[in-house]
């Protein structure tokens, strides 16, 4: 009987661990994501915190996100429908994204 306690034991730790293996990988782009961003032409500024994303080109409004595979779907106080962008390329330093009109833009730190 104690044998099986051990072993019991030892899976419950097992399956603990890859719990919190898999939730510590998981989103890695919405991690590099944060911080602020400058489009390359310097016309639009980006910040993107834990709970906001804020394009200002003009009028710096701050709107809910979410990230979902490589895309970024933000809404103003949680209406709806999403605006969305998808994240083309992404790196420490570079991101491309492309609007809802099919422009892309380049942002870096």
């Amino acid at each position: 009987m104690a044998f099986m306690k051990k072993y019991a034991l030892i899976f419950v730790h097992v399956a603990c661990a890859s719990v919190l293996l898999i939730v510590a990988c998981s989103s890695p782009a919405k991690s590099r994501l944060k911080g602020s961003w400058k489009s390359k032409d310097g016309a639009i500024n980006l910040n993107i915190t834990d709970k906001d994303f804020t394009m200002d080109d003009g009028d710096a409004i701050a709107e809910d996100y979410f990230v979902k595979g490589d895309t970024i779907f933000t809404s103003f106080e949680g209406n709806q429908p999403f605006t969305k962008f998808a994240i083309q390329t992404i790196d420490d330093h570079n991101l491309t994204l492309m609007g809802p009109d099919s422009v892309a833009v380049e942002y870096s730190r």
